[in-house]
């Protein structure tokens, strides 16, 4: 159960199963700490991430339906909760309503830091827009001229979570989070995923590099990692 005075933190996914490839072993992780963690699911990925259910002849409404079902699964299994905005995938058009969404959302839940997708991406323009769409979005929620029934918000961090091909997407790994303690829970929620099953041994794959990079930085053992690019700088009184 989550702990009110630990906070909350958001997950913006571009698609349903974002959140679950890229951040699964984070949202287990804070979870388990007892913040709240919400994953803010812009589309379903219904058009671009769906190509077995188009294959079998499935409607479109059909599609958003089955990929909702999944997402709310694999949530559940990590201990979030999830939001679906329904903005449409491929392309995710950025609209005044969808920006106003995020930005009550961060008034809202003044979330302590924020997860969401790589800076660029020439494989997917759905997932660097959603994180443009973050980063104005935070910006707006700070602003004391924004109209919202929440007052503004600090400065949370951002944190990028790995892309699919991170050397084509400028991607710099800059925090390796140890997600050992609860990568089975990220892997059975990849499960759930059962529209893309074709990534469910990549990501278990990669968390492995991942963790080997972590142990021979940290100079311990680590088995499964999860990479992550910061937007902004630490600031502290100490270096960590």
């Amino acid at each position: 159960m989550a702990d009110a005075s630990k906070g909350t933190i958001v997950v913006v996914s571009a698609h349903a199963a974002d959140f679950v490839w890229r951040a699964g072993g984070a949202i287990a992780l804070y979870h388990d700490m007892g913040y709240k963690v919400r994953v803010l699911c812009l589309t379903f990925g219904e058009r671009g991430e769906s190509a077995r259910l188009w294959k079998q002849g499935k409607t479109l409404e059909e599609i958003k339906a089955i990929r909702r079902e999944e997402a709310e699964k694999a949530a559940d299994i990590l201990g979030a909760e999830v939001r679906f905005f329904d903005a449409g995938d491929y392309p995710l058009e950025v609209t005044a309503e969808l920006r106003d969404g995020l930005v009550q959302e961060f008034r809202q839940h003044r979330p302590e830091f924020i997860l969401t997708h790589s800076l660029v991406d020439p494989y997917n323009a759905d997932h660097p827009r959603t994180t443009q769409l973050v980063l104005e979005s935070r910006i707006l929620a700070q602003a004391h001229g924004y109209p919202s029934a929440y007052d503004v918000i600090g400065a949370p961090a951002v944190f990028l979570f790995e892309p699919h091909q991170s050397e084509q997407c400028n991607f710099q790994v800059q925090v390796l989070l140890d997600i050992t303690p609860v990568f089975e829970r990220k892997r059975r929620a990849m499960e759930c995923m059962a529209a893309q099953e074709h990534l469910w041994a990549y990501y278990t794959d990669l968390a492995k590099r991942r963790g080997v990079q972590a142990g021979r930085n940290a100079g311990g053992t680590v088995v499964y990692a999860e990479a992550y690019q910061r937007v902004y700088p630490y600031v502290g009184g100490v270096f960590v």
